[in-house]
């Protein structure tokens, strides 16, 4: 193990391009024996299914028509990305993180709660209710899982319809788990209401937020969490693997893959 928490700061890319980077991102955790970071950006808006979404539930949602659409390494539902803090954190299995699935959940998610309080914003990780919508909602941000990131306005009481503003969603391959997340800005106007959901401006609507606002403060605090350093790194982190990551985008890239069930 490292005294390090190495993090890539990508600019924006297409959807099989940061879908090959973060599957990479695995094997670079393992190899490094360490957990891995990198933040990025789309260079348009993308829907990413999970690895195991019925491509027709993407066919069949209207509000998302003719966006690109991509298929996640990774589980969980369909993301609308484009006004978020998209990232992907990588941990070997023999990590603390990497044992089972709800540690590195909750500690990503608890840093980044921590992190919205600093900025005037009450962030709880959720606790399953009753009142829960559909668990199986084609929309990660239509649904509720344990741990992820509910936050209320600004001097009210928690309520059960607060708004979901961060998801992530995992899977394990080879000796590394890698597990994508998304920390909703603002509302997309790119799709449909029935797709749009609020994430922060929700929340506080008079404040203009940048990812690079929330993602430093928050990577600090996932460091400081896992008593390391953060390590920025040089370039961009598909800079480091080209012909790797050129073979895999063509995957994902791929009717094959996105369709793949």
């Amino acid at each position: 193990m490292t005294s390090t928490l190495p993090v890539w700061w990508d600019g924006p890319a297409d959807g099989p391009t940061n879908m090959a980077a973060d599957e990479l991102l695995a094997a670079e955790a393992a190899r490094r024996e360490c957990p891995v970071v990198r933040i990025y950006s789309w260079t348009r808006p993308t829907v990413s299914l999970g690895a195991f979404q019925p491509f027709a539930e993407a066919t069949a949602c209207a509000a998302i028509a003719g966006l690109p659409i991509v298929r996640r390494p990774s589980g969980g539902g369909a993301i609308l990305h484009g006004t978020d803090l998209t990232y992907a954190v990588a941990v070997p299995r023999t990590h603390p993180w990497g044992g089972g699935p709800q540690a590195l959940y909750d500690g990503m998610h608890a840093a980044m709660a921590a992190t919205l309080a600093q900025f005037g914003i009450a962030a709880r990780l959720h606790v399953p209710s009753l009142a829960d919508p559909p668990a199986d909602a084609f929309l990660c941000f239509q649904r509720r899982s344990p741990g992820d990131l509910i936050a209320s306005p600004a001097g009210q009481a928690p309520r059960a319809d607060d708004p979901k503003v961060m998801g992530s969603a995992q899977r394990r391959l080879g000796t590394a788990v890698v597990q994508h997340g998304s920390l909703l800005l603002t509302p997309n106007r790119e799709v449909g209401p029935e797709a749009r959901q609020g994430g922060l401006a929700a929340v506080d609507p008079g404040r203009s937020w940048t990812p690079r606002d929330i993602a430093e403060p928050w990577l600090n605090r996932v460091a400081a969490a896992l008593v390391v350093s953060l390590a920025p790194q040089r370039g961009s982190f598909p800079e480091t693997c080209p012909e790797a990551l050129a073979e895999r985008a063509g995957r994902f890239g791929s009717d094959d893959w996105t369709r793949r069930r």
